[in-house]
Formats: structure tokens, sequence, C-alpha cells
């Protein structure tokens, strides 16, 4: 429980004990918490007051296994120099260059000699502070990502696993009313039919599954698949249950036919595990779709009828048809008007569908409009558990300006209405910096971390003159090589130089040293000065890591990476958690991992989480470099509704907007009240 609940919102639930805990004891766990980088509340010490010393022993043994899995100090870093960075300073290039070459030849570490050991660290960050929370707040948790308004990453749904398989029945009580995302449906619907017995699953399936790829969502959840149906999946054999159950959500709905034809051969291939011929007499409907897909029968679906209006010319007919489909017409929207001759004929149905567009949608499609050919890229998210980003030069033809204006003005006009009918918030105070941080609608590829971000989101770096980034992995199957690489880029994108294995030293900058095999668990650093680098005009620092052994992260039994903000580099051990700012897990089906950019000039840190396509051979920076170049154009530029967008649109329907935050009965920033960080509350509460 207390893993998640650190993890989520930074809080622990403690149950009162009957006393023994002296204050010395309970300083000794404050102590202990601090040299990882966290501190307690006096609240959280309070109740640490009421336990027994045999209940403290084991509250700071299970805190401390958690802790220093947020920040990574959970395993070894041992570099190529155990002495790093002294002992890399130290040495010329030419040594440095027959310490890797016996490396590769041996795999043996390099020795640490006579080099004298780093003098303790005397600095850190301002430690997190960790709150005494509710089991009522907790299971709150599981209500909100249940109600999520947009996808859930891996942890999330991994969270969401954990709760309904503890809770059991009693999980009903936490459900929301709805479950918005289809997504979202199928995985706690799956959860459900696989972790509580009796007939309350079903009934809520029946209840809320409206149409065959609702259905089909559920089967692949069923097989543990990907539910953005972005990717195959290679279904389970099924219960007869769950099997009825099924074709039963799939004849409820009307003809099934055209929504089973956009997934045609995933039908096909559930199909073979329905049966659903056995069930031809209760189940008619879905038999006759099935009969369609399986001998090819002719069949006019809503698409072609569309794409046809659109090849003749029709765009009027085009928009009256998409109407009966709001979400498709607001996605539609910017192409219809483009081939328009009268956007009156296309924005007077969308007035109309607007109502039924579902926020994250219409959110976006305002400020899509709102900032229309303002950048050179367009650049956008494809659908996928693995995070990719494309980039595309702006060639759209520009649109009326009225017209533009009518369409911000119909969404934001629809948001205002819709935010009115929420629960009054009174005067509230918007923090200006939450333009930096961009709203969670999808984060089905998110990496888990140390905090949750926001692909695109800009955040302030702490004020220390260097950074140190990291990476820790251990072999999977056969030896695993993975390299940490700084690229570094100018103030126009021109690439000037980078800092890895084949280049150890430059701009200030250095790399610990090349780690080719990690049996055991191997780490790598790479050391920027930032004064440094901004005098040598650099703007821009990629982190990327690659695997140059070709195995996909998900493949590795552990593997991570972040960064530290330190005031003094040759102090301390090479990795120290109170200087560990972001922590994230690589797991995806990729060989190469862009986890941020550091904007020296902003001096600010940019969340990418990118993964990029692997060549067949030498999968190192310096042939990727065409790629990085264009996903930092491309993150740099994103397009993307922010949260100052959306929590202004919120005070002004429910309340009313104030200058300070002082007397404000809302706020709104990102350290207080509703932060950026609450994603979980943002997708429940304000999508």
């Amino acid at each position: 429980m207390n893993e998640i609940y650190l993890r989520r919102r930074g809080k622990l639930w403690v149950k009162a004990g009957e006393g023994g805990a002296t204050a010395q004891h309970i300083a000794a766990v404050q102590k202990e918490a601090q040299q990882l980088g966290f501190v307690l509340s006096e609240a959280v010490m309070a109740r640490l007051a009421t336990l027994s010393l045999a209940e403290l022993t084991e509250f700071l043994r299970r805190l401390l296994r958690d802790l220093r899995v947020l920040v990574g100090a959970h395993r070894v870093h041992t570099p190529l120099y155990p002495r790093f960075p002294l002992q890399v300073l130290s040495l010329s290039e030419a040594e440095r260059y027959l310490d890797a070459v016996h490396h590769y030849l041996t795999l043996k570490r390099v020795s640490a000699g006579d080099t004298p050991a780093a003098p303790p660290l005397l600095h850190g960050l301002a430690p997190r502070e960790i709150g005494l929370g509710s089991v009522e707040e907790f299971e709150s948790l599981f209500t909100r990502l249940a109600g999520a308004r947009s996808s859930l990453s891996e942890q999330d749904k991994a969270d969401v696993e954990w709760f309904v398989r503890q809770y059991r029945d009693g999980i009903f009580r936490l459900l929301p009313r709805a479950i918005p995302f289809k997504e979202n449906l199928a995985l706690v619907g799956a959860a459900l039919l696989r972790h509580t017995p009796g007939t309350a699953a079903q009934a809520l399936l029946r209840d809320q599954v409206k149409t065959a790829t609702d259905v089909l969502r559920l089967a692949v959840a069923l097989s543990g698949g990907d539910v953005s149906l972005a990717k195959s999946t290679r279904f389970q054999a099924l219960k007869r249950q769950h099997r009825k159950l099924l074709l039963d959500l799939l004849e409820q709905g009307g003809d099934p036919t055209e929504d089973m034809l956009r997934w045609g051969e995933r039908w096909k291939r559930l199909g073979e595990r329905l049966h659903p011929r056995e069930f031809e007499q209760r189940f008619p409907r879905a038999c006759a779709a099935f009969a369609v897909l399986r001998n090819k029968q002719p069949f006019s679906s809503f698409n072609s009828t569309v794409e046809a209006h659109l090849r003749t010319g029709q765009v009027e007919a085009a928009a009256l048809a998409l109407a009966t489909r709001p979400g498709d017409f607001a996605r539609r929207l910017d192409h219809l008007l483009r081939l328009s001759q009268a956007p009156s004929d296309v924005l007077q149905p969308f007035r109309q569908v607007c109502p039924r567009v579902s926020t994250p949608v219409l959110l976006q499609v305002l400020v899509h409009f709102r900032h229309r050919g303002q950048h050179p890229l367009r650049a956008f998210f494809p659908k996928g558990e693995v995070a990719k980003v494309y980039a595309l030069a702006e060639q759209r033809s520009a649109l009326p300006q009225e017209a533009v204006e009518q369409v911000t003005a119909i969404c934001e006009g629809e948001l205002l209405r819709r935010f009115s009918a929420l629960p009054p918030l009174g005067a509230c105070f918007v923090d200006p910096g939450l333009r930096h941080y961009l709203v969670p609608f999808s984060q089905r590829s998110a990496s888990r971390s140390l905090r949750t971000l926001v692909r695109g989101s800009r955040l302030p770096m702490p004020d220390a003159g260097f950074v140190r980034l990291f990476l820790w992995w251990m072999n999977g199957r056969g030896r695993t090589d993975i390299d940490l690489s700084a690229v570094l880029f100018g103030p126009d994108f021109d690439y000037i130089d980078a800092l890895t294995y084949y280049k150890l030293q430059n701009y200030g900058g250095y790399h610990s040293g090349d780690v080719v095999d990690a049996p055991q668990g191997a780490a790598e650093f790479i050391d920027l000065d930032l004064r440094r680098l901004r005098e040598l005009r650099v703007r821009f620092v990629v982190m990327v890591l690659n695997s140059y052994t070709l195995q996909p992260y998900c493949d590795l039994p552990e593997c991570f990476a972040g960064w530290m903000s330190r005031q003094e580099l040759n102090s301390g051990e090479a990795f120290e958690p109170q200087t560990v700012v972001d922590r994230v897990d690589l797991a995806s089906d990729a060989g190469i991992c862009l986890p941020l950019v550091l904007d020296l000039q902003e001096r600010c840190v940019v969340w990418m989480d990118l993964a990029l396509k692997v060549r067949p051979r030498w999968n190192n920076v310096r042939n990727h470099l065409s790629g990085v170049s264009l996903m930092l154009r491309a993150i740099t530029s994103l397009v993307k509704p922010d949260l100052h967008t959306l929590f202004t649109l919120h005070a002004r329907a429910r309340g009313r907007q104030v200058d300070l935050r002082e007397g404000a009965e809302t706020v709104f920033s990102v350290q207080d009240g509703v932060t950026p960080f609450d994603v979980d509350r943002i997708r429940a509460e304000f999508l």
C-alpha cells in the first residue's frame, strides 16, 4: 500500500500503535530518510511516536526500500573509473584510450589505484517532504485512475490491477459512476473479470460497453494486449463464460458489422477464440457480422461514405454525415475547412454537435486553432505503447481568419458552459508558470519516473553549476552494452558535438567511461559544466541512451537513468541520492531512448521520454544524429494544451480569477494546491 501511496502522492499511511519509540529512535528514522533526499513531516513523526520499537524498525525497513527504488539508490553504481570524476580528470587522452581497450578485451573495470577518495557530500537539493495520509485518500487513487479521461501508463495499469486484486468484491465501492475512457474501461473490466467472483463485473460491462470496438478492447485486455489497438494481440484461450459475455456485449449494441470492419483482421483472430457459430441462435447479429468478415461480403461503411463525399467535393454532405459522430467531426474539422468554399457549411453543424465532443478533444481543437501555423514543424504522437513523435514541415494552406476565430469561440464557449456545471471554486489563483506544463492527455507510453511528467513540459533547473547524467543497467539474456551520451546543439539547433563512449571529454563535459558488460549491473555518468557550456554557445543538451548490443529495454531485468544537480563534482559518491532530480525506468520495446533535454538558455529541462527506431548495425549516437536533431526540434515546437489554459477556463467558469495566491480559495500552481504532478486528479476532475 505505502509503496503506491508514496510514489503517487508522496504520503504514507501509518496505523497508530501503543507507543514505545523514543525521540532518539524517530530522529534516526528522519536521518536515514534525509540521506536519500526526503524528510518526514511533523504529522508523520507524531504518528511514529505511537509505534513500538519493533513496529518502528519494520516501518523504517520498508520505507528505505521504497525510497531507494524511487531515486535509484537500491543499486550499486560502479562506473568504469570507480573514483569518477577525479580519476578521469587526472588521465591523459592516451591513458583513457588504453584503459578502454583493456576493458574491451578483459571486461574488467579500472582499478582505483592511489586516487584519493572524494570528500563527503556537503550539499544536496531541498528534501522532498513525505506527508501523513489516510486510507480514504489512498483509496481515492483507484477512483481517479479508473475515472481518468485519458489513457493510463504501464505503471497506472499495474496499480489498477493491484487495487482490484487486493480489494476483490470491495473494489466496486471505489469505482466511479462511469469509466469514460474506453481503453481504461477495458483494463478495469478485464481486471474485474479476473479477480472478482459473481456477476457484478458482467453487469457493469453490460451497462458501459457500447460498441464493437469496446468489446474488442476488452478481449485484448483479457489477453494482456495493447488496448489502444496500435499493435496486434495474440489472443489467448478464453473461458466459456468470457466468450459468452463478449458475444452478448457484441449483440446488445445493434448491428456491429461496420465497427468490426474497422479492425477486420483483429476480429478474425478473435473469432477463432470466440467460436461464434456455437452460439448462432443466441447471438444472431454477432454471428452475421463475423460471416461478413470471413466471407468478405460487400458492405458500405460510414467512412467510405464520407470519403466519397469528399472526393466529389460535397464537403457539406460530408460534414452532415460526420455530425453523427462528433469526435470524428472535431478531429477532421481542419481538413473540412480547408476543402470547403463556404466555411459556414462546416461550422454550423459543428456548432450543433460540439456539446457531444469529449472535453480532451475539444480542448485540443481549441489550442490547435489558436496556434495554427505559428510553427514551422507539425509534431504529433502516434497512438501506441512506445513513445514516438513524428514531425512534418507545416505545409497546410491557411484558413480564413474569421473561420479560425469562430472555431475557437465555439470551443471556448462550450468548455466554459461545461465547466460551469461543476462545483464552484471561488477565488482562483492560476500560476503563470503553469504555461510550461502540458495537459496529461495520453500517458499510455509514459515511463515510470520519480515525478509524473508529461512530454514537452518544461521544468526549472535547480540553481547549481553542474549536472550529472546517470545510467544503470543489468545484462539481459546475454552481454548487454547500453551507452549514455549527451548531444550538444547550438541556439539554432545546429549540431556542435557529443559526449559519448568514443569522446569522453569536450566542451566542459566528462564521460565516466564505456562499460560493455553488466552481469552484476553497471553505471555510466556524464558531468556537464553548465557555465562552460553556455560560454561555448551550447544551448541544448540532449540525453541519449543507445542499446549498442540491440537488446530492447523491455528485455533487460532493470534499466534506469536520470540526472543529478551538483554544486561540486568531486564530493561524495559518484551517485548521491540527495542530488537526484529525476529518475526514469527504461522498459519500452525500443533500443534508443531520449529521456530529456537541457535548455541552458531558458535554464529548464524539457521532458522528452521518447524512443527512436534502431538501425540494424552500429547503434550509437553518431549514426542517429539526424533523428536526435529532429526529435529535439519536434519536442521544442509542440503545440499542445497547457495547464494554464485548462485551469484558467475552470477559474472563469467556476469562480473568479485573482492575481494573488494569498486569500485564494483554490490554488493552481507548480508548488502547491493543484500541481502539474497531480496527474490522476487532473485527468479525473478537470478533463
